[in-house]
């Protein structure tokens, strides 16, 4: 019984420090959110519980998870990976399955879309990495899958950004490609 216990204890603990790892981001890049406050983020997450878990997976990962905006409709705070780089624990993957499998050989071990399902995030979209990059700098030295239009993907191929020359650029490459620095980012609402 006391291990099961003291395991709790670690994992409220665990969970506790992380809640203090994002507070601490949050004011130290308010110009990433400059009308939200802490508190009302802090309730939301709160109320949740589920996605906080889904927010410290993207901390695992590398994401450096922060926000970004506010739903006003819906209530929700959006998180985005804001990592400097695209996040190393989800680097060297193809685009989606079908990419991934079409690889006859040197097939990495994953893809940006299965690993994003898992972990419970969305990979960005062009519009969306396009914001980010208005909040920072990102992806000088990586670049970052993005969330395909059908049509794009239909062809096979996806699309990938990066922030290079003082601009952003958004590319296109086959799903099955890979390279150890292309990864993604992705986005949660809370």
């Amino acid at each position: 019984m006391a291990k099961k216990s003291s395991r709790k204890e670690t994992s409220v603990e665990q969970s506790e420090d992380f809640f203090e790892l994002l507070k601490t981001r949050f004011e130290s890049n308010m110009e990433r959110h400059k009308t939200l406050r802490w508190p009302k983020v802090a309730a939301r997450i709160e109320a949740y519980p589920h996605k906080l878990l889904i927010l410290q997976e993207m901390e695992r990962t590398g994401g450096e998870p922060d926000v970004v905006g506010h739903d006003k409709q819906t209530g929700e705070y959006i998180f985005f990976d804001c990592s400097s780089e695209t996040p190393q624990g989800r680097r060297g993957v193809c685009y989606d399955r079908e990419g991934l499998e079409s690889r006859k050989e040197h097939k990495p071990a994953n893809s940006a879309i299965d690993m994003a399902a898992t972990i419970g995030i969305e990979l960005l979209t062009e519009q969306e990495y396009r914001e980010l990059q208005t909040l920072g700098t990102f992806d000088t030295k990586t670049s970052s899958w993005l969330m395909t239009p059908p049509d794009v993907r239909e062809l096979g191929g996806a699309i990938f950004g990066d922030f290079r020359y003082g601009r952003v650029f958004i590319y296109h490459n086959g799903a099955q490609s890979y390279y150890g620095v292309r990864g993604f980012r992705g986005s949660v609402r809370v």
